[in-house]
């Protein structure tokens, strides 16, 4: 009789049970990999979707193109934007306030520029180029009326100091040591502080010689203020020569009207009083009042030429 195995029987049921489970998780797994898939190229399809009409959009409707400007309003709004601005104005910084697509072209802002100087030829301010551009001043012949509009009278600077800037402006860049070689006679750092402060000298660079003194070179502001373009503007040493020679006859024909005008005082003086003191305040006072407006014919003659 053959012995039944129950030990065997548990095996065999065990292992079909198993198989069933497994084929039944390969298939859930299967089902999730595919409906990951789909969901993946839904979204895809849809973000395909949502950047198309975007393109489209962008195709069919082009930035406008800004509307170009005519001459006359060109003029209008750079003598506008000289007169609004704190500095003088760059023919480069006109042309930027313009849009890009309506940006006049160089030759047409200096010909605006040309013709708004003619504009203003005749009137009491001019439009004047100087090294840092373009700016509205009042008109040069009207500085003896309109200088009244200010109490403080402009500063007045030392032959010592006029002299370092002339030489600085001519023979820039220029050492302190060079200075002092061409005037004779040391230069004081007061001379050169003032200037710097000025804003009409600055330091350039450094000679390659023992100590490295600082070169000296005049500034933007320095030929602003004097209404230069550019260094070539400066008067040529024939120029200067003849201004100081003019300099010196309006000098002693001053001088001799000086003498004249004391005599007279001292005679009327005389003839009036015998009181020491009232001639004394009588000749002092024409001497003054001589010396104050021959000083003003001076700087008039000096300013017209």
């Amino acid at each position: 009789m053959q012995e039944y195995d129950l030990d065997d029987d548990m095996a065999v049921a065990e292992q079909t049970e198993q198989e069933p489970q497994a084929s039944a998780h390969a298939e859930v797994e299967a089902e999730i990999e595919v409906e990951a898939r789909a969901q993946a190229l839904t979204e895809e399809q849809n973000a395909e979707q949502s950047q198309a009409p975007a393109e489209e959009d962008s195709q069919e409707e082009p930035a406008a193109e800004p509307e170009p400007v005519g001459y006359e309003m060109v003029k209008k709004i750079i003598e506008g934007a000289i007169l609004a601005a704190d500095e003088p104005l760059t023919i480069k910084q006109i042309r930027h306030l313009f849009a890009r697509g309506a940006m006049p072209e160089k030759d047409e802002v200096e010909a605006a520029l040309e013709d708004l100087q003619q504009d203003y030829n005749e009137r009491g301010i001019e439009l004047k180029q100087v090294a840092s551009g373009y700016r509205f001043q009042v008109a040069q012949d009207l500085a003896p009326w309109i200088g009244k509009l200010w109490q403080e009278k402009p500063a007045r600077y030392t032959r010592a100091t006029l002299e370092t800037l002339v030489l600085i402006a001519y023979r820039q860049p220029v050492t302190r040591a060079e200075i002092e070689d061409v005037r004779g006679v040391a230069v004081s750092s007061q001379i050169i502080r003032s200037l710097m402060e000025r804003g009409w000298v600055r330091i350039v660079g450094h000679r390659d010689v023992p100590g490295r003194p600082g070169l000296y070179a005049t500034t933007k502001d320095f030929l602003d203020y004097f209404n230069l373009k550019g260094l070539k503007d400066l008067p040529t040493l024939e120029e200067l020569r003849d201004l100081d020679e003019m300099a010196r006859e309006l000098e002693d024909q001053a001088e001799q009207a000086q003498d004249v005008a004391v005599q007279q005082a001292l005679d009327d003086a005389q003839g009036a009083s015998d009181d020491e003191v009232q001639f004394e305040e009588v000749a002092t006072d024409v001497s003054h009042n001589i010396e104050a407006e021959v000083e003003a014919e001076v700087e008039v003659e000096v300013e017209n030429k």
